[in-house]
């Protein structure tokens, strides 16, 4: 596998793969890599024949007051993982690589972007969608593949790429979890054990939400008593929605077809981010 840090070695590399034919699969992460991250590194693996892993903690998505500093990080163990995953390239630039002197250019996502996460952190779609769209270009690939735990971000991803005319294809991978049913997070490594088991509840709530919705139950007391069952397992409750899958529009009562469930929650410091499609029918 190679590791590449600066832009002209990653340049070199995508165009002699570029130049025998070859497509190229790109699998953007922030490392402390876990299993979803390398489930979406086995699906780039289906629908490429070169696989590039980007690792870059990206510091403009993060609010004046998010700790930066405390994103877990392990190098040496996120290269053994792709490694083993059949990665071929790692690239891995400093933030002064992806943001040179002088940068003064930005993408500015609306649509999607608005309301939610928008709301709860004002600025940070626009870090999302300006990383994104320089590891794009920097790389050359023909397909990215994200994680569907963080919905909101990628239809994000995926209106910015048509709004842009970008050349690359955006999948959604389905969320990863653990057996009792917490989708797999970097953030879960600062849950304390207590916390951890706690977790679990989330999930738990979010699939009984979506059943008593599919069964016509009505969306505003059943996402109400969702909250308030939240609050009493201990989480500081941002938002629980139902929402319209690619707009994130609110979902209308009475409304019919497939639905998307948001939510985030806090456990002490740790936002946890979970979403589940729901179908009501007429």
């Amino acid at each position: 596998m190679r590791i590449e840090r600066e832009l002209e070695g990653l340049r070199a590399a995508t165009g002699a793969w570029r130049a025998a034919g070859r497509r190229i699969a790109l699998v953007p992460t922030m490392g402390a890599l876990h299993a979803g991250h390398l489930a979406l590194v086995a699906e780039a693996r289906r629908r490429a024949e070169i696989v590039i892993t980007s690792i870059f903690v990206n510091p403009l998505q993060f609010l004046p007051h998010e700790d930066l500093a405390r994103y877990p990080r392990d190098e040496a163990g996120d290269l053994e993982k792709l490694r083993a995953a059949g990665c071929d390239l790692a690239w891995m630039p400093t933030p002064a690589v992806m943001y040179p002197p002088g940068a003064a250019t930005v993408v500015e996502p609306a649509g999607p972007a608005e309301g939610w996460e928008g709301d709860e952190r004002p600025g940070h779609f626009r870090g999302v969608a300006t990383v994104c769209t320089k590891l794009f270009m920097m790389t050359g690939a023909d397909v990215a593949v994200f994680g569907e735990k963080d919905w909101q971000q990628l239809q994000v991803i995926r209106r910015v790429v048509a709004d842009l005319h970008l050349p690359l294809e955006i999948v959604g991978l389905p969320t990863v979890r653990d057996a009792d049913g917490l989708a797999l997070s970097s953030r879960n490594q600062r849950l304390s054990p207590e916390q951890r088991a706690r977790a679990a509840a989330l999930p738990r709530r979010l699939r009984a939400v979506a059943e008593a919705l599919a069964e016509g139950r009505p969306a505003a007391p059943t996402l109400a008593e969702a909250r308030e069952g939240l609050a009493a397992d201990g989480f500081g409750v941002d938002y629980l929605a139902l929402v319209v899958p690619h707009t994130l529009k609110p979902w209308a009562e009475g409304q019919r077809g497939e639905a998307r469930l948001l939510a985030t929650a806090r456990l002490g410091e740790v936002r946890l981010l979970d979403n589940l499609p729901v179908l009501l029918r007429g």
